[in-house]
């Protein structure tokens, strides 16, 4: 009997990236051990993915894991520093994972920039995506989708689509409120939600001085509440 090739096994972040992705060839930027680019071939989400990765050992140990999946042939790497590998038009669609929201930003912006930003980016920050929507709004991008994947803290995962015109996802939102804590969690009332306000607001409300930055935050987690119709002694319990 064939052993079965071999299939990486990936955390609830990465399931929830790549079943956000269906591309004909999509990049995967800073792709580690190459897991997820892997396993999008394998579930027929992408017919070709472009591996990015800068640092020369982790990108040794995934060719060795592109070949042992037999997918030499479907996955190619690179390395290099963000979307500096690709070449215009090559791709239809990025990722990028557990990195900070300003550090994403700032490759996508320089990737727009160069002209190698395809017109879908699906991305996991480690922290808050404030800075990653409002890049979106300034570069022309919508926001399709975004979640909050449970674990050590609820994690970020959102994609963006290239669009003309105001995004319709922060209509008849706090637009402040929106750009911090998701304006499309805020209308699907995301339970994870309660977490994060939660944090926020203990966090902010004992440094809510007036003319401080911290009580612009507040009044940006009080509008949040005031929106989903929760109060703070719920979302503390």
């Amino acid at each position: 009997m064939t052993a079965p090739a071999f299939q990486p096994r990936l955390g609830p972040r990465l399931e929830t990236v790549l079943s956000l992705i269906h591309a004909d060839t999509h990049a995967d930027i800073g792709t580690d051990h190459a897991g997820l680019p892997i396993r999008l071939v394998q579930t027929g989400r992408v017919r070709r993915c472009i591996g990015v990765e800068l640092n020369a050992a982790p990108l040794e140990l995934a060719r060795r894991q592109v070949a042992r999946a037999g997918l030499s042939e479907r996955i190619e790497l690179r390395q290099g520093d963000g979307l500096s590998p690709l070449e215009p038009g090559e791709v239809q669609s990025v990722s990028m994972t557990g990195l900070g929201a300003g550090t994403i930003a700032g490759v996508l912006e320089r990737g727009r920039a160069a002209g190698k930003l395809p017109g879908r980016a699906v991305v996991q920050c480690n922290d808050s995506p404030l800075s990653l929507r409002r890049w979106a709004q300034d570069a022309g991008y919508w926001l399709e989708a975004e979640t909050l994947v449970d674990g050590y803290w609820p994690y970020p995962v959102l994609a963006f689509t290239q669009a003309e015109g105001n995004d319709p996802a922060y209509a008849d939102l706090p637009l402040e409120a929106a750009l911090r804590f998701g304006p499309r969690l805020l209308h699907e009332r995301c339970p994870l939600l309660r977490r994060v306000l939660a944090d926020a607001y203990g966090r902010y409300a004992p440094a809510a001085a007036p003319g401080r930055p911290a009580e612009r935050e507040l009044v940006a987690v009080l509008a949040a509440l005031e929106y989903l119709g929760w109060t703070v002694d719920e979302i503390q319990q």
